[in-house]
Parts: C-alpha cells; structure tokens; sequence
C-alpha cells in the first residue's frame, strides 16, 4: 500500500483563483492544443480504445516548490467532456507551496486512458510554469528571511496568464501590490511628462479615482520627497545603488507622522534587483523588493505524467 500523503485539497494558498479564471484559461489552452471545441487529438484518439483505463502519476523530475495543482481538475473535466468520457479521479499527494523533490509524486490520476493523454501537455504547461515561479519566488524569500522586507511580483507577466503567475508568487512565499492598472496608481516618470509635475499627476488621479492608492516612482531622494510632499500613499525607489537608496530610505523615514505624511510609508525598492543583492538591497530598510524576474525570467519546474504500465 502507497505510503504518500493524500490531500482533500491541492491548495491552501489565499486567495485562490477565480474558478471562472480558471475554466476560461484551460479552455483557450485547450483549443491551442486540440483546435476548436471538442477539438481532437489524431494520435492518442487513433491508438487507445476509448473504454481503455490507466493510472498516471504526476511527477516532479527535479527539487523546486510546486504550484498549479489547482488547474489538474479542471483539465482533465474539460477534456473528458470534449471526448465525452467519465472524467478522470485525482488523489493528491502534495498542495500548492509545498516544497518537492526530484521523484515525488505530486498527484495520482485514474480513468480513461484517452484523457490522460490528451490532457497530458496542457496540464504540464500550466503547473510547470506556475511551479517555476514559485520555485523562484522561494529562494528570494528565503534570502530575505529576518530582513524585515518581502519579496514583491510586477506587472510583467506572460499575457492570458497573470492571475496564474501571481498565485504562483504567493504560493512561493512572495507578494502581490497591484494586479494591474485598475486597482493601483502608479505615477512614473512620463505621466509626471503628461501632467506637468508630480503633484499635478497626483491630484489628477485623486480627483477622478479617489478610491485607489497612489504609488510615485522616483529615482532620487529629491523626488521621493516631493512625491511625500504632494501625497504619494507609497514610494517605488527605481535603480538605485544601495548607498543613496539608504539614504532615500532615511530621508523618507524622518518625516513619516509629520506634515499630513502617513505615520508608515512603504517603500519598494526595483531594477536589477538579483538574488546574489537582495540583503544587501532588504538591509536599507525598503519594506519590498520588486522582482520582475518572477514572472518574466522564471525556468519552468520539469513536471512529467508518467502512465503506469
């Protein structure tokens, strides 16, 4: 008898995915991979007898933290119901953010043979990539480990798939600030450009969106005090070297609680921020590091559906 763990839940990670998210993503992914519903798969729908039946295993190929657990159902229930087949039962024996190594089992699937195979590559996309950034996110967290600051996600993420790759930051112990353009202001330097100055941009925004938060970027401590001054709710410190981003960090820190400046200010240091600099970056006092490598650069976690004989 298998001595694996079993798990009533693939995810504990909060908040989760949209459902409805979810089921619009494997569906465009889906009609990549086998055309326009229901689509077809000319190999494994001409070899393998539609009443056959199987047990696969999904398999980490190397160490790393796993991630995109959540979607396994919901592929393999939209391929069953494009093959018009019983879906498949799925046993998991890992959750999203747990750490794994090169050979675990991360999940057990059984039912029709045609299922598991044609849901086989799109399934692996979406958990390998999705594991990748968690894999990523992980070792800046744990570099940052008793600094005070938090490892932070961008906005430059694969196209279709930002709700995946931000649930997969989270999932590796990282954070996200704003989702997209809807929800948070960030003033940069060409809206500065547009709108004349910094507190012209900034009372533009809060005239017509008073519901969100205001982030102005600033690459000197000149201009992150004028941000302060004009209303800035946080600070994004751009490029700078550890010397003046400490000093930027002080700076901002003397007028916290003075002046209408709130008695906190978050401030998020970014651009070429590396795993190898990141205490270094945490030690003057910036309360995140803004990664976009999470996202952008991330390796896949290899991830295998290995089909029992």
């Amino acid at each position: 008898m298998s001595t694996l763990p079993v798990f009533a839940t693939p995810s504990t990670v909060a908040p989760g995915l949209d459902p409805a998210w979810v089921a619009r993503t494997v569906e465009t992914a889906l009609d990549e991979d086998l055309g326009t519903a229901p689509g077809r798969d000319v190999t494994s729908q001409a070899t393998i007898p539609p009443s056959a039946t199987g047990v696969a295993d999904l398999v980490a190929r190397e160490d790393g933290v796993v991630a995109g657990l959540v979607v396994v159902t919901e592929v393999l229930g939209q391929v069953a119901g494009r093959l018009a087949l019983p879906a498949p039962e799925v046993v998991f024996h890992a959750q999203d953010g747990d750490a794994v190594t090169a050979g675990q089992v991360l999940a057990s699937l059984a039912g029709r043979t045609q299922v598991l195979l044609v849901a086989e590559r799109t399934l692996l996309n979406l958990a390998s990539r999705a594991s990748g950034v968690a894999t990523a996110t992980r070792a800046f967290a744990r570099e940052l480990e008793g600094t005070g600051a938090q490892v932070l996600d961008t906005r430059k993420t694969t196209p279709g798939l930002r709700a995946l790759q931000k649930y997969a930051v989270r999932a590796g112990g990282g954070t996200n600030k704003r989702m997209g353009l809807y929800d948070v202001a960030m003033v940069k330097d060409n809206h500065v450009v547009a709108a004349g100055s910094v507190a012209a941009a900034i009372r533009a925004v809060r005239e017509m969106f008073p519901d969100v938060q205001i982030q102005v970027e600033a690459d000197t401590t000149d201009q992150a005090l004028e941000a302060l001054a004009s209303g800035a709710d946080f600070l994004l410190l751009d490029n700078m070297e550890p010397v003046l981003l400490a000093r930027t960090v002080a700076a901002v820190r003397e007028r916290e609680g003075h002046d209408g400046v709130p008695a906190h200010v978050e401030l998020e240091a970014t651009g070429n921020l590396t795993l190898e600099r990141a205490r270094e970056v945490a030690a003057t006092g910036v309360d995140f590091l803004s990664v976009g490598a999470l996202t952008h650069s991330a390796p896949i976690l290899d991830l295998a559906l290995d089909l029992r004989a």
